[in-house]
């Protein structure tokens, strides 16, 4: 490991691959960490490959300063020194790539999924807008950081318009990911990077890449001719308009594939929001349910749930945390839904509720105190609704939940005589 390259020091090995090395340095002219690739272009053990790292090493540094975009890995710098071919990129802390969650047993959330891929879509158009093709997407060139953004990497076998230098003859890609027209050494333009990020997402659906074979004949075979298995038959949880996206972005002809990045990402915008209003449908369904089986709720017709559902918030407590606190001021209800709270009054505990009976009795009277405080005994899931949301809700529902609420403390006072 050298111990500098041009005017960075060295501070450890952070990867090794075909054509070189990664190591992390620091920049204190910046004050930033960076990672430099250091390629190997010894040529005695094997020509044809110090000749390719060459060839990469050139497309990459003709990047510099090239591609400003938030979801691609900025290149720095770029230069040679005593033999060393290095190039300077961000060095991004704790970061993956999406290669880590390509396993039917590790696959991120469908809605993450699509949040990932639109932003790469985003960054591949703008590349595409500076002439740039990167012509070897796949996942583990998509860096995923530890705020659950993008990086897209790796830009050594890019075609950038107008240059020689980036024509890497025998320089393909990545099977698997390739389009038909890349493995037929046809045209390449944007298209066949959305190919490929339409195949990245399948398999980030799935869990399989689209084509499989047990050589790289049958396999380029498949990528020309035949139609990958549908992905609701791998993951059922996958909605067919989801489906239909993957299929486009897909398509054996290039013209019939979306014609921009831009236009990729938008129609994942569109398929994103029905996703999150699904979700929401669903979730606030299970919340029903859970409403239903709670004693407070026994007497509610099925419209007055749902009207308390709507002007309701929902929050979960770990077990010790403070829900409300002795003297202050709060215009809010509480249901329990799930768990306990222990009741506490000048530091003593005076008793223990759960699921399903409430608290926040001096919401009644403006402006009033808390009387005690309130306390998560375990972990605990609470519905709250606020006095004037529920003055908003039908006066049935009103009469109906000041009446099962005022049962509930009445009780409560009798056991305390």
């Amino acid at each position: 490991m050298p111990e500098r390259v041009g005017k960075y020091e060295i501070i450890k090995e952070v990867g090794r691959g075909s054509t070189g090395s990664v190591y992390l340095s620091h920049d204190p002219y910046y004050g930033r960490d960076v990672a430099i690739k250091v390629y190997d272009l010894e040529a005695d053990d094997d020509p044809e490959k110090a000749r390719v790292a060459r060839k990469m090493f050139l497309s990459e540094a003709h990047m510099v300063g090239m591609l400003h975009h938030p979801n691609i890995l900025p290149i720095y710098d770029a230069g040679e020194e005593h033999g060393h071919y290095y190039v300077v990129t961000e060095f991004v802390h704790g970061a993956r790539t999406l290669a880590a969650y390509c396993r039917p047993d590790n696959l991120l959330r469908v809605d993450d999924v699509v949040e990932l891929v639109y932003k790469a879509a985003k960054a591949l158009s703008y590349a595409h807008s500076r002439g740039v093709i990167h012509r070897d997407v796949k996942p583990s060139n998509v860096m995923l950081t530890v705020d659950s953004d993008v990086r897209i990497i790796d830009f050594g076998i890019a075609i950038v318009a107008d240059s020689e230098i980036s024509r890497i003859e025998g320089i393909a890609g990545s099977p698997s990911y390739m389009s038909p027209e890349q493995v037929q050494s046809l045209e390449i333009t944007n298209r066949s990077d959305i190919y490929a990020l339409g195949a990245v997402m399948y398999e980030l659906l799935t869990g399989y890449r689209p084509f499989r074979a047990g050589n790289l004949s049958k396999l380029l075979h498949q990528i020309v001719y035949a139609t990958p298995p549908p992905i609701h038959t791998l993951r059922k949880d996958i909605p067919e308009e989801l489906e239909n996206v993957v299929a486009t972005a897909m398509h054996k002809d290039p013209e019939r594939r979306y014609r921009t990045g831009q236009d990729f990402a938008a129609e994942l915008t569109r398929v994103h929001q029905r996703l999150r209003t699904e979700s929401n449908r669903i979730d606030r369904q299970e919340q029903f349910a859970m409403l239903r089986r709670l004693k407070f709720f026994h007497e509610f017709s099925h419209g007055e749930i749902w009207e308390v559902l709507r002007a309701s918030q929902w929050q979960n407590y770990a077990a010790g945390e403070d829900i409300v606190r002795e003297g202050e001021t709060d215009d809010r209800f509480y249901v329990i839904v799930s768990g306990a709270v222990r009741v506490e009054q000048h530091g003593r505990e005076i008793g223990l509720l759960d699921a399903g009976e409430c608290f926040g009795e001096t919401s009644y009277v403006r402006g009033a105190k808390r009387m005690a405080t309130i306390r998560a005994h375990e972990a605990v899931t609470l519905m709250k609704v606020s006095s004037t949301l529920l003055e908003q809700v039908s006066a049935s529902c009103q009469l109906r939940f000041n009446k099962v609420f005022l049962r509930s403390l009445i009780g409560r006072l009798q056991g305390n005589e």
